[in-house]
């Protein structure tokens, strides 16, 4: 090791000291081949395989409401669990790199199993421009982001977009979110997605409603397929 090397080396063990780097799952210190998320929590994230069933309880909740080809999400999602923490670290702590990870590794799962191989792109759940200012990201876009890298498939940022602010949807009812969603969304331009087999992408699905709405809009386009994946669903099966 040069004298060079040795003297980053150093510099490197003090940072680590002084400002350790922590799992954004669980919050422990990370082991130096560890990255944003320690092995335990890795291996333990609860994948819900759902991309390998055809009649999956996400798929299911869209039956009879929108015409969906596909939905699916990568993880369960629980209140105070290690999904729910690595959400919070994305959305409120500014951590936009644990969205592009995870979407990544679901990218490569999905690319396995060719769900989406006539999807042409991927379009990630907009929001309004007050609220992107606010945050500084969209963190279903960081999630579509890191899909985009593992399936090869482009990401379309411009083509879609919230063009009312709404309230939070977290202790709404199924149809008050349902109400709080409807006709939020709009399309840059009228066939805009002519053609086009669309992959909606959103950080959380627990009614769908938000994907109903955003699917709904989308599907005004001729000749239009739309599916879904989602990085958590909070449902109870």
């Amino acid at each position: 090791m040069t004298f060079k090397k040795e003297i980053q080396s150093l510099f490197s063990d003090l940072l680590d000291v002084v400002f350790p780097e922590t799992c954004s799952a669980c919050g422990n210190r990370l082991y130096k081949n560890e990255h944003m998320i320690c092995i335990y929590c890795l291996s333990n994230l609860p994948r819900t395989h759902f991309h390998n069933d055809n009649e999956n309880p996400v798929y299911k909740i869209f039956w009879g409401r929108v015409n969906v080809e596909f939905a699916t999400a990568f993880l369960f999602f629980s209140p105070k669990g290690i999904v729910q923490h690595m959400i919070h670290q994305l959305k409120y702590k500014g951590n936009k790199d644990i969205g592009v990870m995870l979407g990544r590794m679901y990218g490569r799962e999905l690319k396995e199993s060719s769900v989406f191989s006539s999807v042409q792109c991927i379009v990630p759940v907009p929001l309004h421009p007050a609220k992107l200012r606010k945050r500084g990201y969209n963190q279903s876009e960081m999630i579509a982001e890191g899909l985009s890298q593992a399936l090869q498939i482009p990401v379309d940022t411009g083509g879609f977009k919230r063009k009312k602010h709404t309230e939070s949807q977290t202790r709404k009812s199924r149809y008050k979110r349902w109400e709080n969603v409807d006709n939020i969304f709009e399309r840059a331009e009228a066939g805009i997605f002519d053609n086009k087999h669309v992959l909606l992408v959103d950080d959380v699905i627990t009614t769908g409603a938000t994907i109903e709405a955003c699917a709904q809009e989308i599907l005004k386009d001729k000749n239009t397929k739309v599916s879904v994946a989602a990085l958590a669903c909070a449902m109870h099966f």
